[in-house]
């Protein structure tokens, strides 16, 4: 026979509580664990029912101390999140579409002798994003072997960022090892990963209905100028990626002037040279000529002027990737930074001033320090001239 308690006990095992849990719907579970622990609590003190139970204890979170809050940095910045906008399943009879970011510049021309020389790919057109064929900064190739009926197109922008249509990960890895040789200031491996963008297409299922983007997947018409409706997604495509790679850079110029914040705040000296200061500011101007005077992040580039349709289908697709608010935020991060670099400046070069000071006040002391010297031997010369005057013996 068991007693009360060891029957409590046994009734609270972890075999008799998975038994209630699984066997009963939630509301007869909270009515026979409530009487339970009622019965339990007069047969049994809180203690040993704790203990039999296993449960954990509970203390109350101590307060931050003045002293720990005090020791808490100010440069915990809120970093940016990680931005993915990937499909979570290709349907079947979906395709894919990835875009990279792999340098700064392509070398196109060399690019397509060596496109040519592969004999992998066909090269289909050079298109001009300022529509007067003047520098082509667009290849648009295709694959000449196919896989299936959907054709594998890439689209390589000069500005360093590749489009993959229908291209497998197997395939897009070849794709990004050959560019390697034609690229300029090459990105690392994990940025270019980290900030590669990925989408499914279709086809429009009705005909008289134009290309558009709907919840996120591309939809393209088949008619046979539907090349420049591809060459518009991955347009927009190449401007999310690339801002992404600067936005990684903007992060990281910002952790490497962390500390000088934190020397201003305690009052210390600032551990950067006039030089170093210098140069960060030349990156900080260099990212920001990029951004607003050498891309196509703040207008419409003149390609889509004449072409309405085009225009409103690059529009849809910049404002799914936000590219209009990510370019005003790294813009107001850059002003901010741009201040922080001036204060910076400001503070070195007047510590350089009162350093110059300093030193011409030390050798105007020198120089008083010489006249008093010579003065005194001008002096002990002129009396000892006196002496011998006085007394020629």
């Amino acid at each position: 026979m068991f007693s009360t308690v060891n029957a409590v006990k046994f009734i609270f095992s972890k075999s008799a509580i998975a038994t209630i849990n699984t066997g009963l719907h939630q509301p007869g579970r909270i009515s026979i664990l409530a009487q339970l622990y009622r019965y339990s609590s007069s047969v049994t003190s809180k203690s040993t029912f704790r203990s039999n139970l296993n449960l954990p204890e509970w203390k109350a979170p101590s307060l931050l101390t003045k002293k720990s809050i005090s020791s808490i940095s100010t440069l915990q910045i809120k970093k940016r999140p990680i931005r993915k906008k990937r499909p979570e399943d290709t349907e079947d009879g979906h395709f894919s579409v990835t875009a990279y970011a792999t340098a700064e510049e392509y070398d196109l021309e060399k690019l397509l002798s060596g496109l040519v020389q592969q004999e992998l790919y066909e090269p289909k057109k050079f298109i001009c994003t300022d529509d007067n064929g003047v520098d082509p900064d667009v290849l648009y190739v295709s694959a000449k072997y196919q896989v299936g009926k959907e054709p594998r197109d890439i689209f390589f922008f000069r500005e360093g960022t590749v489009i993959l249509w229908n291209i497998g990960e197997l395939e897009s890895s070849n794709v990004l090892s050959f560019l390697r040789q034609y690229e300029q200031d090459s990105y690392e491996e994990s940025l270019v990963t980290s900030e590669s963008e990925q989408m499914v297409y279709n086809y429009v299922p009705t005909e008289g209905t134009g290309a558009h983007l709907k919840r996120g997947q591309m939809l393209l018409t088949k008619e046979e100028d539907s090349y420049l409706e591809k060459y518009t997604f991955s347009n927009a495509m190449s401007l999310s990626v690339k801002l992404g790679t600067w936005e990684a850079s903007l992060d990281k110029y910002i952790d490497s002037i962390a500390f000088v914040t934190e020397d201003l705040k305690r009052g210390t000296k600032i551990k950067m040279s006039r030089a170093d200061m210098l140069r960060k500011t030349g990156e900080l101007f260099a990212l920001r000529h990029l951004i607003n005077l050498s891309s196509d992040l703040l207008d419409t580039p003149d390609f889509y002027w004449d072409r309405e349709h085009l225009e409103n289908l690059y529009a849809q697709t910049c404002a799914y990737f936000s590219i209009s608010r990510r370019t005003k935020v790294m813009n107001e991060k850059l002003n901010h930074c741009v201040e922080l670099a001036d204060l910076i400046s400001s503070n070195l070069n007047d510590a350089h001033h009162v350093r110059l000071e300093w030193m011409i006040i030390i050798l105007i002391m020198v120089e008083v320090l010489f006249e008093i010297i010579h003065y005194a031997e001008r002096y002990m010369d002129n009396n000892h001239h006196q002496e011998a005057e006085i007394n020629p013996n």
